[in-house]
């Protein structure tokens, strides 16, 4: 299988329960690609991958979520504070599947 990889712009979100978490949704293709290729990673089960923004790059997972029927991609407070983010940032995010998920 080629490496997977993905390029798309995004709106940064807040998660307002417990802990307000920062996310992005991962566009439907990707995650219907991922899904595919990936198909022993069920329920919650996380998918590790190298997620960019800007100038930063960092190992991270995507984490399947039911309601968009997608992926989301949290977005960490240092990635944030580097790439001047917050809430409502539209941002370009470049993600690639590790592999062994």
């Amino acid at each position: 299988m080629a490496d997977q990889q993905f390029e798309f712009q995004a709106v940064i979100w807040i998660y307002t329960g417990k802990a307000a978490w920062h996310f992005v949704t991962l566009p439907k293709e990707a995650a219907d690609e991922i899904r595919f290729f990936n198909p022993s990673a069920k329920g919650f089960m996380p998918i590790a991958v190298v997620a960019t923004i800007g100038a930063t790059t960092w190992k991270t997972s995507v984490f399947p979520d039911k309601k968009s029927n997608s992926y989301n991609l949290a977005v960490k407070a240092d990635v944030r504070n580097k790439e001047n983010l917050q809430d409502g940032s539209s941002i370009k995010v470049e993600i690639k599947v590790l592999s062994g998920n």
